[in-house]
């Protein structure tokens, strides 16, 4: 099941503990967890949670100001669990009409589930204008899976 902000800090501390292949440590340190505990209490920093059996098995957190959404960082105890919960911050977005995620970090895991690199001009352009978009309305409702797998034929 995907549930949004009802382990905030929990995601934020999976994120920064997690062992990650090919790196050693996190730059997720005690202080920005600090930070971004506050960013969450304030209503701009949210968690996307995938839970299975009771257990958080993965998730990512966020900070949105507006229609702007920055990913900041995910983790998974599970096959894929942090998929499922960018899959379901994808639904989200496409539902409030987000044009963007920024991802932060250009990587072949990213780039495999669809990401792609913008102009720098052209980000600063989006941010700009999708930052005054009232705020998003952080629930998630399962129907919102059928708009992403909805692929419209070539004559829609």
């Amino acid at each position: 099941c995907i549930r949004i902000d009802t382990a905030f800090d929990d995601v934020l501390q999976q994120c920064a503990t997690v062992p990650r292949h090919g790196q050693s440590g996190s730059w997720i340190t005690p202080d920005i967890m600090r930070s971004y505990g506050e960013l969450h209490r304030q209503g701009v920093a949210h968690s996307v949670e995938t839970w299975f059996n009771g257990q958080l098995v993965g998730g990512l957190y966020l900070v949105a100001l507006g229609h702007a959404v920055f990913g900041e960082s995910m983790f998974a105890h599970q096959t894929d669990a942090s998929k499922i919960a960018l899959a379901a911050l994808v639904c989200l977005c496409r539902a409030h009409g987000v044009e963007l995620i920024d991802c932060q970090q250009q990587t072949a895991h990213l780039a495999s589930l669809g990401a792609q690199p913008i102009a720098r001009a052209d980000f600063l352009q989006s941010i700009q204008r999708t930052q005054q978009c009232p705020a998003m309305r952080w629930q998630f409702d399962p129907a919102l899976w059928a708009q992403l797998l909805h692929q419209p034929d070539a004559d829609e």
